[in-house]
Formats: structure tokens, C-alpha cells, sequence
């Protein structure tokens, strides 16, 4: 490695902590994610960028670069985050960049279309099924059943109807060194979704030792394939992935934008 990798690696953690230089907060893109854009030749003036930021960055992955129409920046899809850059690739942004006429979080929304996962490839047979209502609409939660956000959403599910919601058992060993127990002893249980609803409601856990065929250990490699580092993690029908527990009325929201936009994606594939 060239005497750039420390930099590189400051940069990286600064990445991973979700430091800001212009702004707040920025989502992480997963490395497997399905894209619902197909990658398309760079520009001579993008690849110019991309030659210097490889130089700049040794070992860097750096997926895409695309002009923006704001400021003069370039979109770079570096290792699995979004930062922003200059023309000649001078300046490094880390952070989202704001609307402030619409109101819209330009970085999030352009993630949005960027992170997409295949839902479709999704092995339901991990996880758990609950049905409500009609169960309509759908969506998937990686989950740790000693998260406190974890129990925080399982509050606010409670209001949200008609929706078919899979639970993948995702326990964090580094956090909560006793998830994994049990969440095997849930998952072992004869009506599993019941003993995780009873556990959350009561902290309860099922009489049996967890030493039953069980799916922790290869939900925690799909959580890995899909960058999952925090839980809850949210994944809607449109394939987008949302970290972190939400309000009620917001889940209600992004379960309408996420049918909206699955349906138009269905129909551009036809």
C-alpha cells in the first residue's frame, strides 16, 4: 500500500461515522445492492476525475461519477457511501446536500434510486411472516431482539395495518452479546412470530434451549451482503432501505411511496 492508505483511511472512518463537512447525515449504499440505474460510460471530464481521485485514494472503490446540477459538484459513489467532489477532484464533501426550495434531501432521494435491492431475491424462508389486515403491502426489518430501537419500532408497528411484514433475526453480537440466544429460542418456538410479539410486549422468552435448525447465522451473512450496521433496518417493496426505527405516520408514508414507485418499476420493465 502507498503512503496515501492512512488518509484513505481517516477518510473511510469519517465515512462510517457519517461526519458532515457541508451538511448532516449520509446513507450508506450497500455493496450487492440491485441499482435501478444501469451504470453508464463516464464522461471525459468524470473520468479525469475518477483517474485523479485513484491516485488521491489508492485501493478506494470508486463505483461511478456523476455531474450534479448544483454547484458545480461531481456525484462519486466512493467505496459504499456518496461524497461529493469538484471538477478537479481538489475538494472532498462528505454529507448530504439540501434542497432548501423543496424541502428535499437531494443526497437521500438520489440514494433512494441508487440502493435498491432486489426484494424478489429476498430468502423468505429466514424469516418470520406477520399479516395484518389484508396484508397489502409489504415490507422486510432486519431486527435485534435486544435493540431498544428495535423495540421502539415494534411500538409503533402496532397502529400500521394491511401490511405483510418479514422479520429477519439480526442479531449484533458486538451490542447485545445475548441476542443471538434468543433469538434462536424464539425462533425455535412452535409459533415463532407469537413468541416474538410476546417477547417484545413482555421480555417472555420460549421454554426450549434454541438448538433447533435455525436461520441466525445465515441472516447475519444476507445483513452483510447488504451492508445492514444498524438495526432496525427497513426494507420496502420498491427495494429501498431504510436504517433506523421510524414513527408510525412516516412508515405509513414510506410504505405508500414504496408502492408507488414498485409499480413503476414493474411497468418500466415491461
Amino acid at each position: 500500500m502507498t503512503s496515501a492508505t492512512p488518509f484513505l483511511s481517516r477518510l473511510r472512518v469519517a465515512l462510517a461515522a457519517g461526519c458532515a463537512v457541508a451538511t448532516i447525515a449520509l446513507v450508506g449504499l450497500p455493496a450487492h445492492a440491485q441499482t435501478a440505474e444501469k451504470a453508464q460510460p463516464l464522461s471525459p471530464e468524470a473520468a479525469g476525475i475518477k483517474k485523479v481521485l485513484e491516485q488521491k485514494f489508492p485501493g478506494a472503490e470508486i463505483r461511478g461519477i456523476t455531474k450534479t446540477n448544483y454547484m458545480g459538484l461531481y456525484e462519486v459513489q466512493f467505496d459504499d457511501r456518496l461524497v461529493y467532489t469538484d471538477a478537479k477532484a481538489k475538494y472532498v464533501v462528505i454529507g448530504a446536500i439540501y434542497d432548501t426550495d423543496s424541502k428535499t434531501n437531494l443526497t437521500e432521494d438520489r440514494q433512494r434510486k441508487l440502493n435498491r435491492v432486489n426484494v424478489a431475491t429476498l430468502p423468505l424462508d429466514l424469516a418470520m411472516k406477520k399479516v395484518k389486515g389484508t396484508g397489502e403491502r409489504v415490507m422486510y426489518v432486519f431486527s435485534d431482539a435486544d435493540c431498544p430501537f428495535c423495540h421502539k419500532l415494534e411500538d409503533e408497528m402496532k397502529t400500521v395495518d394491511n401490511v405483510t411484514i418479514y422479520t429477519f433475526l439480526y442479531p449484533i453480537d458486538s451490542l447485545h452479546p445475548d441476542s443471538a440466544r434468543k433469538s434462536r429460542m424464539i425462533w425455535c418456538a412452535p409459533d415463532r412470530q407469537k413468541a416474538w410479539d410476546a417477547f417484545f410486549s413482555t421480555g417472555a422468552l420460549p421454554d426450549n434451549k434454541g438448538d433447533c435448525d435455525n436461520p441466525v447465522a445465515k441472516t447475519a451473512e444476507l445483513g452483510a451482503k447488504f451492508r445492514v450496521n444498524a438495526t432496525p433496518t427497513l426494507v420496502f417493496a420498491d427495494g429501498s432501505i431504510v436504517p433506523g426505527a421510524m414513527p408510525a405516520d412516516r412508515i405509513e408514508a414510506e410504505l405508500k411511496s414504496a408502492d408507488a414507485e414498485a409499480k413503476k418499476l414493474a411497468a418500466a420493465k415491461k
